[in-house]
């Protein structure tokens, strides 16, 4: 079993920046895939940013210039830079961690920008 943990969502206001944090902890293995995910009621969960085990980095084109991808392959840990955050970027953000032949979820952590 693995979990994902999410941490630094918040309220912010336009214009400002937050940093998530997503732990992978648990029985884990090598995570090919760890991505961000959003949701906002009422609409379907979006790709937010991916980065692979090589680096290589998958951006929304809503976000490209604004977040920044990373992650620490020996923690299974992966991070979201938001900057020049938009009432727009408001929703539900996920952490996505991709094994071989198995994914998981973590429980979503809150960001709100208000105008």
């Amino acid at each position: 079993q693995v979990q994902l943990v999410e941490s630094g969502g918040g309220l912010v206001q336009s214009g400002g920046s937050l940093t998530l944090s997503c732990a992978a902890s648990g029985n884990t293995r090598s995570i090919v895939t760890m991505a961000w995910h959003r949701q906002v009621l009422g609409k379907q969960r979006e790709l937010v940013a991916a980065i692979t085990s090589r680096g290589n980095t998958n951006y929304a084109e809503t976000v490209k210039g604004r977040f920044t991808i990373s992650r620490d392959n020996s923690k299974n840990t992966v991070s979201l830079q938001m900057n020049s955050l938009k009432p727009e970027d408001t929703a539900v953000y996920y952490c996505y961690a991709g094994f071989i032949g198995t994914q998981y979820w973590g429980q979503g952590t809150q960001v709100t920008v208000s105008s």
